[in-house]
């Protein structure tokens, strides 16, 4: 694809959109893949569309609120990229394009209010007790509240640090007041193969939040605390950052793109990216194989946008727990995003109820005893439309697990 780039658009930026502008050949393959697309059948809501429309935005032509609005329905799945066979890195592309696009044609007060609105209540230290406060009062709210009310975390008490072998937790954010069980588990588990799990005070949010919402320099600021938080830590043996949710792991990865023109911490975020690991990275390393066969080995696993196309780890998943003996069962077009997106699903609900009710069905064709996913986001998006509570995958390696010594 030729471009004519505005003389606006320098530095890496520049780069990044020309390389992923000129990878593109226009095939459209990209939009079999692509949710929205998949949804509307429009061509504006597919990624060759919303090329089209950032190529003329980094161009200089003349931007309209439509061209907004078709970027703002992009889930940031990257199925696309998976699909696409140039190479596109249509993420590091959409980062740059969004941002002319919305210098270009501002959102309305409305929008900008919705999303500040949302970045704060997902960073607040409050979100745990307002999360109980809305399970007690469920029964009383309307549909459209009520499901956005996160499940009742499962146990979240966690094994002490003891061993001289470390890895790095990160808290969270929306994870550490919904789920805090998604990071006792994987504490509990690694507990009983010698790793202690530590975390920094000073860390939290990953940024992803306020990185999705219009608030990247926010989202530095968040990486660059939590760089300062861990850097002591791995300098002093901490093996790897580990991230329970895979969409915080995909956007901690992404620390590079974010801080690479921050001369102070570019290098950092590199060294820091290289050092971060999913879970399942490291579970697969372990002596499993000593586990108790499951007694209800029948179960779905929902991998995540996060997984499969940002972490590059499709298929990883099932495989572990297959070797510890559960029978995961084949999900039908399980590229697809569930609809979560972060905090996509808020501001496009009707898609979104759309796109879970397409996964919960084909999580569900196979009639599994369980369904798990590894992320948070997904966690909280699809519980409110499955038929039975859905669980993160490191539960159910600790349901095999022996009894903790």
């Amino acid at each position: 694809m030729r471009t004519r780039l505005t003389d606006a658009l320098a530095g890496e930026a520049r780069q990044v959109a020309e390389t992923a502008l000129r990878a593109c050949v226009h095939c459209g393959m990209c939009n079999a893949t692509c949710p929205t697309y998949q949804l509307t059948g429009e061509e504006l809501m597919g990624p060759r569309g919303r090329i089209y429309l950032m190529k003329q935005a980094l161009e200089g032509e003349p931007v309209t609120d439509l061209t907004r609005e078709a970027l703002d329905a992009c889930l940031g799945c990257r199925a696309c990229e998976t699909t696409c066979p140039s190479g596109v890195e249509y993420h590091r592309l959409f980062e740059v394009g969004q941002a002319a696009v919305l210098e270009a044609a501002p959102r309305p007060a409305a929008g900008r209010l919705q999303r500040a609105a949302i970045r704060a209540l997902a960073l607040s230290p409050a979100f745990g007790f307002l999360s109980g406060l809305g399970r007690a009062l469920r029964p009383v709210l309307p549909r459209a509240l009520k499901d956005k009310v996160p499940p009742a975390p499962g146990p979240a008490d966690r094994a002490p640090v003891r061993h001289a072998r470390r890895m790095v937790l990160l808290t969270g954010c929306v994870q550490s007041g919904a789920a805090p069980h998604f990071n006792a588990a994987a504490a509990r588990i690694l507990d009983r193969f010698g790793i202690s799990l530590v975390e920094a005070p000073q860390a939290g949010c990953c940024g992803a939040v306020p990185g999705h919402l219009d608030a990247r320099e926010k989202a530095r600021t968040l990486a660059r605390r939590n760089l300062d938080a861990w850097a002591p830590l791995l300098d002093d043996g901490a093996e790897a950052v580990l991230a329970t949710s895979s969409g915080c792991g995909a956007y901690l990865h992404d620390y590079p793109d974010l801080l690479r023109d921050d001369p102070a911490y570019a290098d950092l975020a590199r060294r820091l990216a290289d050092r971060v690991r999913d879970p399942v990275e490291i579970m697969e390393a372990l002596p499993l194989e000593a586990a108790t066969p499951p007694a209800r080995p029948r179960i779905a696993v929902h991998e995540p946008c996060s997984l499969q196309h940002g972490l590059k780890l499709a298929g990883r998943i099932p495989a572990l727990l297959r070797r510890l003996g559960y029978d995961p069962q084949p999900v039908a077009d399980g590229h697809l995003c569930c609809g979560s997106a972060g905090a996509w699903s808020l501001l496009n609900p009707e898609m979104a109820g759309r796109l879970a009710e397409g996964r919960i069905a084909a999580l569900t064709s196979g009639a599994p005893n369980a369904v798990f996913t590894a992320n948070i986001g997904c966690w909280m998006h699809l519980s409110a439309h499955a038929p039975a509570p859905l669980r993160h995958w490191l539960e159910a390696i600790e349901d095999v697990l022996p009894p903790a010594r």
